[in-house]
């Protein structure tokens, strides 16, 4: 599916939740869910073109491989609790949501603080220590 067939498909899924809502509002959820997991599932092929390209990048700047797939972690982390917290607000439970999107960025600080202490320990390597 390209991007033009995603976009009507969306659309298309927006109008017969406009009308479906009317008659069925737990239906409509269902329908909007249900919408939401098919686009995931077309995008799977280009996510993974993506995840090779970064892995092809990180290759030739040679970064160590934990960094590179704690980065994707982080990355998938982040659309996952976006894509939760989306879905859950447009049933109506904002502050559900809100508590979604505090664990997703909870899981990506824990998931960083390596990256950072590494960043952190290359900083102090290049400050002096005050002895000659």
């Amino acid at each position: 599916m390209d991007i033009v067939q995603i976009v009507f498909f969306g659309i298309t899924a927006a109008l017969v939740y406009v009308i479906v809502k009317e008659i069925q509002p737990n239906a409509a959820f269902i329908l909007v869910l249900v919408a939401s997991i098919i686009i995931f599932f077309q995008l799977i092929e280009q996510i993974r073109t993506v995840i090779l390209f970064i892995e092809s990048l990180a290759v030739r700047a040679a970064v160590d491989s934990y960094y590179l797939a704690t980065i994707l972690k982080i990355i998938g982390i982040a659309y996952i609790v976006e894509i939760s917290a989306n879905l859950t607000k447009d049933s109506g439970l904002t502050s559900l949501a809100a508590k979604i999107e505090l664990a997703g960025k909870i899981f990506i600080l824990l998931l960083a603080l390596p990256i950072i202490q590494a960043v952190i320990e290359v900083i102090i390597q290049f400050i002096p220590t005050g002895t000659n």
